[in-house]
């Protein structure tokens, strides 16, 4: 393809080319081809001369035929509104590169939705469900937390509507925003506890609709995205990195928008709260039990960051293992940490990256010892206890005391020049 040529990617209403400006108009009509969806090419009148082509299924997969069928022609590609917002736009951008794509947003739905809301971008929070598990709307659930949720289609109003009703989050207003800037625009303002029920009074919903969220909780505690959150959220046999040690592991991995190896997965817990601490971290679990593979994979799910958190079935021992994964920003070795496996996560540590090995074991500890003397860092040993009932009184009972070692690359170098 010509990089003179390139792809114009057009944003375009849903009162179709009626509402572009000139140069984009002017972009459409000296197009060879255009590429789009089925809603947006039947919005064109026919040329001659000008191909117009529908989007592969499935799209990634036919891609790549399709720019190929393309080839040097002057091509446009119609979108939705702006077409990086969960748009296409970003799609050919990953397999083209920027230089060769041009974009021309629109107005987008997002920016319709807070007119209608009247919400401003800073106090609200955009999140897409379209083609998506709506689980992943549970991580932006938070106490007066404003949500404009992009939907897959009619069923997906209901199915928020259960996971709100679900989590505390019953008395929460739902408006159902349907073909948004068309003649056929609709609203529907309903609780969701009322909505979940199922009960008369609902209508049909559009298939182009955006669903606004205004969260409320009921007396339960929320969440909240602060590492520790109870241990009773996941699902577990017992291999689990406790809240309050949990909480000091996070604390020195410092999530961010990063990946994280997180070895011997168990629950899932590090992985799951590294994750919800930022929209654009990844986190791969290794993890050979499989059944607790399974039980992280559901808790990530249910926690909604089942799209950052990939499990991994397999034994970190194996050196292959880990020889597929992206370079780490951070490691977590939460169990079975061996000398090996500690020198091959350290060795593949992005710049600035961190890890943090826990040992419950004198074996394991000695370990930590050996690694701190070759990579500097700091060791801590947390106890945690917590009071229960002797009889009649009260005592502590102290939890297993657990090791923890932290260090850095910056650590090392710290280390050498001293």
């Amino acid at each position: 393809m010509h990089e003179e040529v390139g792809i114009d990617v057009v944003g375009i209403g849903a009162d179709g080319p009626d509402s572009l400006r000139p140069a984009q108009r002017q972009l459409l009509e000296r197009a060879d081809v255009v590429i789009g969806g089925a809603r947006h090419l039947a919005m064109l009148a026919p040329r001659p001369g000008r191909e117009d082509l529908p989007w592969p299924s499935p799209l990634r997969a036919g891609l790549p035929d399709l720019l190929a069928r393309i080839g040097d022609r002057r091509a446009v590609v119609l979108a939705s509104g702006d077409p990086l917002i969960s748009g296409i736009g970003s799609t050919l951008i990953e397999f083209l590169g920027a230089a060769a794509v041009r974009i021309h947003p629109g107005i987008s739905s997002v920016a319709y939705a807070r007119a209608r809301m009247g919400w401003s971008a800073e106090e609200s929070v955009v999140v897409t469900v379209v083609g998506r598990d709506p689980q992943r709307i549970r991580r932006h659930l938070a106490p007066g937390e404003k949500l404009i949720v992009l939907s897959t289609g009619p069923q997906t109003p209901g199915e928020l509507a259960a996971l709100l009703t679900e989590d505390g989050y019953g008395g929460s207003a739902l408006t159902v925003l349907g073909d948004l800037a068309t003649p056929a625009e609709s609203r529907l303002d309903l609780r969701a506890d009322a909505w979940s029920a199922d009960g008369p009074g609902v209508p049909a919903i559009p298939g182009l609709n955006i669903v606004c969220v205004d969260c409320r909780l009921d007396d339960r505690i929320p969440l909240g995205s602060a590492p520790g959150l109870p241990d009773e959220v996941f699902d577990h046999d017992g291999q689990l990195t406790k809240r309050q040690v949990r909480a000091g592991a996070l604390a020195m991995l410092r999530p961010g928008p990063g990946v994280l190896w997180d070895i011997g997965a168990g629950a899932g817990s590090i992985s799951i709260e590294w994750c919800r601490a930022h929209p654009r971290a990844m986190a791969y679990g290794i993890e050979r039990n499989p059944d607790r593979a399974r039980r992280a994979e559901a808790n990530a799910r249910r926690l909604g960051v089942g799209h950052q958190v990939r499990i991994v079935d397999a034994d970190a021992g194996d050196p292959t293992a880990l020889s597929d994964l992206p370079a780490p920003d951070a490691v977590f070795v939460g169990g079975g940490a061996g000398s090996e496996l500690i020198e091959r996560c350290w060795a593949v540590l992005r710049p600035g990256g961190r890890i943090v090995v826990h040992a419950v074991t004198v074996e394991t500890e000695v370990l930590l010892h050996e690694s701190q003397a070759r990579h500097g860092g700091e060791i801590t040993r947390i106890g945690v206890e917590q009071l229960d009932r002797i009889g009649r009184y009260h005592g502590w009972r102290p939890a297993r005391p657990v090791v923890q070692w932290f260090a850095t690359p910056t650590s090392s170098s710290n280390r050498e020049d001293s």
